[in-house]
């Protein structure tokens, strides 16, 4: 078989061509196994893919060692610092007792709670009155009788 080529457009050139080969339609299977017919295939490998990098951990530096150490207390301050500026300040202590006590004329539940407990916070005693007297305001009438902390 030969090919028609043109290398100038004037002129044509004949040049032969190699023939193909065609393969056996045996071959395209694979190769054929050594050995007598019947025998196990003998396989190699495992048939699992893996890398052939090195599987060596590398060592941790003791510059590493103390760069994580300086992060981790860090960290720690630092939820150390946000745990404590979210805690409430714990007010002055309430006085323990109870007792029966009568509203003065003119007298307001803030008058009333600097009057029985002087030495506590009068917003904290304030509260304490309108919980154990489940007043839903902090008006209170002239001859009234609450429970109240005292001290």
């Amino acid at each position: 078989m030969t090919i028609i080529t043109r290398e100038d457009p004037t002129e044509l050139v004949v040049r032969p061509m190699r023939p193909v080969r065609r393969s056996s339609s045996a071959s395209r299977r694979g190769p054929r196994p050594h050995g007598p017919a019947g025998a196990p295939l003998n396989y190699r490998g495992t048939g699992v893919l893996m890398s052939r990098a090195s599987h060596r951990s590398k060592p941790v530096t003791p510059l590493a060692t103390v760069v994580l150490a300086l992060v981790a207390a860090a960290i720690t301050v630092w939820l150390g610092l946000v745990a404590q500026s979210g805690a409430e300040q714990t007010p002055a202590p309430s006085p323990a007792r109870l007792a029966v006590v009568q509203v003065l004329a003119g007298e307001s539940l803030e008058q009333l709670a600097q009057r029985i407990a002087p030495d506590a916070s009068v917003g904290s005693i304030v509260a304490e009155i309108r919980d154990l007297n489940e007043l839903d305001s902090a008006v209170v009438d002239a001859g009234q009788t609450l429970i109240a902390p005292v001290g």
